[in-house]
């Protein structure tokens, strides 16, 4: 996982790189896993990550929201870079894949801008972030 440590920081090979370009590749590095948790697969957090997709199925088109409201709310518990966190769906003509666009604020005073990433969850239930 590059960027997250201290020591891949420290080794970067591209020096010239701001400090924002350097917190949202962070940032997007750990919604990836965040995203990509169940809740109740982290025994110390039994709420951290999302709810899990296969256990909605059955209230599908409803579940879209479920999921929706379980993202964003897993961003602002676990993500204390990112503020004014809002999560649309997109929709696709894609079979068997949901898109959300996340967009939020930088909370940091050192980093400011606004952050729009977008997700895709695909039929295996493993979410992309972009």
């Amino acid at each position: 996982m590059a960027g997250r440590g201290l020591l891949s920081r420290i080794s970067a090979k591209d020096i010239t790189r701001t400090r924002t370009e350097n917190d949202v590749e962070s940032i997007i590095e750990h919604l990836r896993g965040l995203l990509n948790t169940r809740q109740g697969e982290c025994p110390a957090a039994m709420d951290f990550g999302v709810v899990d997709f296969t256990d909605l199925m059955h209230t599908f088109p409803e579940a879209i929201q479920t999921l929706q409201r379980s993202i964003r709310a897993t961003i602002l518990q676990y993500e204390p870079r990112l503020k004014n966190v809002i999560v649309q769906h997109v929709r696709d003509d894609e079979v068997l894949v949901l898109k959300f666009q996340i967009t939020a604020q930088l909370a940091s005073k050192t980093s400011k801008g606004a952050v729009r990433l977008e997700t895709q969850l695909r039929a295996g239930g493993q979410i992309s972030v972009r």
